[in-house]
């Protein structure tokens, strides 16, 4: 798949009624090798910035999930490793900050409050028309395909 090719699966897969963790990560799940079921359970606590908890934005926590698996480190006491893994989930996040000003889910919806309710919203044509959270599924989805495919030529 190109890089267009995972947002637009991304984008389906919201509009479906997945969460924007599970939209971007499952876009990619057959790629990393996961069954989209695992992947569904995997990235389902990260929604709503993590369970609707309004924190990290879920479909930037799966560019670094998918980082993760893709590049992610095992040695514990490599810490030459470990920084250039978190070295690279900041410049995903930054690519994704540059666009949106920020990877934090209540500042993206601007909401003034942390906590949510737990009861997720609707998916109603009003809720897509005034959520901002698909083109943050497309746009987590081709910064890190982006970033996969760079990473091959290099």
């Amino acid at each position: 798949m190109n890089d267009k090719d995972y947002s637009k699966k991304a984008q389906e897969l919201f509009r479906q009624g997945y969460n924007c963790a599970q939209s971007v990560f499952c876009a990619f799940a057959e790629d990393l090798g996961m069954d989209f079921e695992s992947a569904l359970k995997l990235s389902s606590s990260f929604g709503g910035g993590m369970g609707r908890l309004r924190e990290v934005c879920g479909a930037v926590s799966s560019m670094f999930m998918i980082a993760g698996i893709k590049y992610g480190y095992t040695s514990p006491n490599n810490d030459e490793i470990k920084a250039e893994h978190y070295t690279r989930i900041q410049y995903l996040a930054n690519l994704f900050e540059q666009k949106h000003k920020s990877i934090i889910c209540r500042e993206l919806l601007g909401l003034d409050h942390k906590k949510d309710s737990p009861i997720p919203e609707k998916r109603t044509a009003q809720y897509y028309k005034s959520r901002p959270c698909e083109e943050f599924v497309k746009d987590a989805a081709e910064i890190i395909s982006n970033y996969i495919s760079q990473s091959k030529c290099s």
